[in-house]
């Protein structure tokens, strides 16, 4: 076989497992080609070539997935998110990846692939993949605070920004919901692709990331703890039996134009943007292929 990998050196805490990987994985004849970034080389222009190869290894976190996600977006080539950021996401929660290199080899070797959908995020004319969630308000203003924690705290930093941000602004969205228009007051709102968080907790009752659908949570309240009725809903939903998310009102739809006032963080897949007052979800369906474990598969399958 023959892969690419372009691996993040600023992700998670630089354990350098990639290596490990490759050295697992090498078989007589195979070819692998390491494209390292620190954050000057853009991600993009390490996969114009990518076609030529079997696979694409995403190294790093969820922002680094979902950048080779967004460059190969529509290319059908398969790509594998490895596990080497802070909180891992998509490969670890939602896809349900194994983290040891041997079992990840082996599921590169066997080649076992699934198409899935892409969210897209486009504010002052800047369109952004994402795999599993972005918007604006509450979670924006949590990636931005969490942002310079993340190499000293790993995960733990995301805890520590939601307690820097219990009293969060509500905004007043104006939004076009697949040409419907509706207003609301809102702490923020969420294209939601992926679903799952930490420990498995989603934020949606169902999972549906292959429908050609976004799910579009609402988030009422006035503080951050309004949402607390949500968070024990979630966390209580393990066999899929609590619909029920109070103070979250959730819609589907394949493109949602959003104007707020004020202007709010923004964020994709735990990376942090800049404050938007308007901006555009959408989704992208069957536009990205993942490596998957025979389970994940039967699955996402059906």
């Amino acid at each position: 076989m023959k892969l690419l990998i372009v691996d993040n050196l600023g992700a998670g805490m630089g354990e350098g497992s990639i290596y490990e990987f490759v050295r697992v994985f090498m078989q007589d004849g195979d070819e692998v080609a390491i494209r390292s970034t620190g954050g000057q080389t853009r991600i993009e222009h390490m996969l114009a070539d990518a076609a030529s190869f079997d696979g694409v290894i995403a190294s790093g976190g969820d922002g680094t997935v979902a950048a080779v996600c967004s460059a190969l977006a529509g290319t059908g080539v398969p790509i594998l998110p490895f596990p080497a950021g802070t909180a891992n996401l998509a490969a670890s929660e939602n896809l349900e990846l194994p983290s040891e290199v041997h079992a990840l080899a082996k599921l590169v070797r066997e080649q076992r692939t699934l198409d899935f959908d892409l969210g897209e995020f486009e504010a002052g004319g800047v369109k952004t993949c994402f795999v599993m969630m972005a918007g604006a308000g509450f979670d924006g203003s949590i990636m931005r605070t969490a942002a310079p924690l993340k190499q000293r705290l790993g995960s733990f930093a995301y805890y520590q920004a939601v307690v820097s941000n219990v009293m969060p602004p509500v905004a007043h969205f104006e939004l076009d919901i697949d040409g419907v228009r509706e207003e609301v007051d809102a702490l923020g709102i969420l294209g939601i692709n992926f679903s799952k968080m930490q420990a498995g907790v989603s934020i949606t009752h169902e999972n549906h990331p292959r429908d050609g659908y976004l799910d579009v949570a609402l988030l009422k309240g006035k503080t951050a703890f309004d949402l607390l009725p949500a968070v024990s809903a979630a966390l209580r939903d393990v066999e899929g039996d609590v619909p029920d998310r109070a103070q979250v009102e959730f819609r589907r739809a394949k493109e949602v134009r959003a104007v707020c006032s004020p202007a709010l963080d923004t964020q994709f897949d735990g990376e942090p943007l800049k404050q938007e007052s308007s901006f555009t979800l959408r989704v992208l369906p069957s536009a990205t292929r993942f490596f998957v474990t025979e389970d994940a598969y039967r699955n996402f399958a059906e």
